[in-house]
């Protein structure tokens, strides 16, 4: 009797992996970055094109005649400006890129030159859709962007080398603390209050969260040192008001506060700005942007700052929560500038100790 007959030897993996046998999550990923990097190129094409047509469209143009928008919002390779009601989607022109100090950012108002349209339809109101299965194409490039009144600037550290303008053109910079959850860090609103008196707005202080001090459980002490921290920036010339999306507490006193101007939202992660926000225009919503028919995901404005209308008049800008507040243009010279209190010997232990340590990093900046 013959020996047995070995079973057919498996295929190789490569050849498993070839006729779909097998998955490689090296192949995979591999395919996903030259997705990415197609996807790229894609843009990058639709940017040249663009361009290319605004060229010819400029020839012998004006720039000063062009029309002036805001810009809304701001992506990778496009930003959104809005002009008479409608939004447009741009693109920058590099060479202007080139000759600016900083890149463009929600609150600035550019010149924009509209452009043909590659494809599509137009809307009943005038803008430009995108057909199925097409990803919506530029409408106008921008060419150029107008002096800022006031600006709103960080940096990435302390040491404070690279800006990062976040909004521009703001009357005021609204700046939410939480009693609890997350607890309160005065130091982070210090440096939060010198950064907008730097770039020309009016800093307004929020203590919101107070019904966890004032429900069962709660440990009155911290609203008590809370208060007196507020009572010492109103001596200051900043206004301060307690909140509570809550229980509806203060919604008046921010309504009043927000009418008619434009005014950012700033805070550590998790203190409740869009839950006060929506609170007095609920049909708002500050946690998630629509899907980006630019990228193909969800725009967070925890990741990019976007301008939002308000019904009763004025307008905010939601930007991103910080854990740390880098200041740009602050010396050790004229830091207290934004200390008089410090400077007069007026100022409680917790306010001297906020400008020791400010200044200690702006010392190891120096170093």
């Amino acid at each position: 009797m013959g020996r047995p007959r070995k079973a057919p030897r498996e295929k190789d993996l490569t050849s498993r992996f070839l006729s779909g046998g097998m998955e490689d999550e090296d192949r995979v990923e591999t395919q996903q970055r030259f997705s990415s990097r197609n996807k790229n190129a894609q843009q990058e094409k639709i940017l040249r094109t663009v361009l290319m047509r605004a060229e010819a469209e400029a020839a012998g143009g004006d720039v000063e005649a062009l029309p002036v928008g805001e810009v809304v919002q701001v992506f990778s390779l496009f930003c959104e400006v809005e002009h008479g009601g409608r939004t447009y989607l741009c693109v920058v022109r590099k060479t202007l890129t080139k000759v600016s100090d900083t890149s463009l950012v929600v609150g600035d108002r550019v010149r924009f030159r509209v452009i043909e349209m590659l494809g599509g339809e137009t809307a009943a109101d005038g803008s430009h859709q995108a057909t199925a299965g097409q990803t919506r194409e530029p409408e106008a490039v921008v060419e150029q962007v107008l002096p800022r009144d006031t600006v709103l600037t960080r940096t990435d550290s302390f040491k404070g080398v690279v800006q990062h303008p976040i909004v521009a053109n703001a009357a005021q910079m609204l700046i939410v603390a939480s009693l609890r959850h997350p607890t309160v860090k005065w130091g982070l609103i210090d440096r939060m209050i010198v950064a907008a008196r730097g770039g020309r707005l009016k800093p307004i202080l929020c203590l919101n969260k107070i019904d966890l001090a004032l429900g069962e459980g709660g440990d009155a002490d911290d609203l008590v040192f809370a208060r007196q921290v507020l009572a010492h920036y109103r001596t200051l010339g900043i206004d301060s008001f307690e909140a509570s999306a809550e229980r509806g507490v203060g919604l008046d006193e921010l309504r009043s506060l927000l009418r008619d101007r434009t005014t950012v939202l700033a805070g550590h992660s998790g203190v409740g700005k869009s839950s006060l926000v929506r609170a007095i225009q609920p049909q708002l919503d500050l946690r998630v942007g629509e899907i980006s028919r630019y990228t193909d995901k969800g725009r967070h404005t925890t990741t990019s700052a976007r301008r939002y209308p308000l019904d009763f008049g004025g307008v905010v800008v939601d930007t991103p929560g910080v854990k740390h507040f880098g200041l740009w243009g602050v010396t050790r010279e004229n830091l207290a500038e934004y200390f008089p209190d410090v400077a007069a010997g007026s100022a409680p232990e917790w306010r001297r100790e906020s400008y020791e340590r400010i200044l200690a990093s702006l010392s190891d900046a120096a170093r």
